[in-house]
């Protein structure tokens, strides 16, 4: 999971997501081709083999006060845009990178596996009737990862039943991705870049680089912190990184449930 701090409690500073006025076509891409660390991987094959650029844009709804961010791409002079979330950072150049950390993480160019829902996503034909409706319906759908619904499905497949994205203590504000209640066990799936993973992380360079290393070792101890709170109160954690076979997680996630299954 990507825990995120609650947004300010008045409408974003321009800083955070406008565009500086006078910037020339070359500039705003090269401005997108930073965020997404390389022109490459900007691009999007569609079904017919054309490949095209895709670029984030960052909106403010009026008298809004959270940042969306949509990918956006051109098909024969049509515009295209898709949903990707909030974005919750200081700057507009980390707000872009943030998104476009996003767009991979889900995938989001695939436009083979997203081929059924483009038409709906169009500027021009879309089926919400406004900027916050289409908001508020893609980010319902946000949380619910590839990778999440993978371990999900083998959980539920070895008979195990669980609550999802749930806070294991009321009064404590960390959600887990999997909560049995009755053993008492928390699972959360970590990303590899959000939280470190040893295997796949590599330590951000470039201009942004203290600002994206900082985050990430303010996740990991946050991690950590959690796994010790949840001790002190009785709650055994298991930690699932992304990359992991969810069958095999599932087999571990298992063997901890039963164990801590009440007579």
């Amino acid at each position: 999971m990507n825990p995120h701090p609650l947004w300010r409690e008045s409408k974003p500073p321009d800083v955070a997501w406008k565009a500086p006025k006078g910037l020339t076509q070359i500039e705003r891409a090269a401005e997108q081709d930073n965020a997404a660390e390389g022109r490459d991987a900007r691009e999007i094959r569609l079904p017919d083999d054309r490949r095209v650029h895709a670029s984030i844009a960052l909106r403010v709804l009026r008298q809004g006060r959270r940042i969306y961010a949509y990918l956006r791409w051109s098909v024969s002079g049509k515009t295209h845009e898709r949903y990707v979330g909030e974005v919750f950072q200081d700057s507009r150049q980390a707000n872009l990178a943030e998104a476009w950390h996003t767009v991979r993480q889900g995938n989001l160019l695939d436009m083979e596996a997203s081929s059924n829902t483009i038409a709906q996503e169009t500027v021009t034909d879309s089926w919400a009737s406004s900027p916050a409706s289409r908001a508020i319906m893609r980010a319902n759908k946000r949380r619910d990862t590839r990778p999440e619904k993978a371990l999900r499905s083998a959980v539920h497949a070895l008979g195990l039943r669980y609550r999802v994205d749930t806070r294991p203590i009321k009064d404590v504000r960390r959600t887990a991705d999997l909560v049995f209640p009755r053993q008492r066990v928390a699972v959360f799936l970590d990303g590899c870049f959000w939280h470190g993973c040893e295997r796949h992380h590599r330590p951000a360079k470039g201009a942004t680089a203290e600002f994206w290393n900082t985050k990430i070792a303010d996740n990991r101890r946050r991690d950590a912190n959690t796994d010790q709170r949840l001790k002190e109160a009785g709650w055994e954690t298991v930690r699932v990184w992304e990359h992991e076979d969810p069958a095999v997680a599932a087999r571990r996630i298992e063997e901890r449930v039963k164990a801590n299954r009440v007579q």
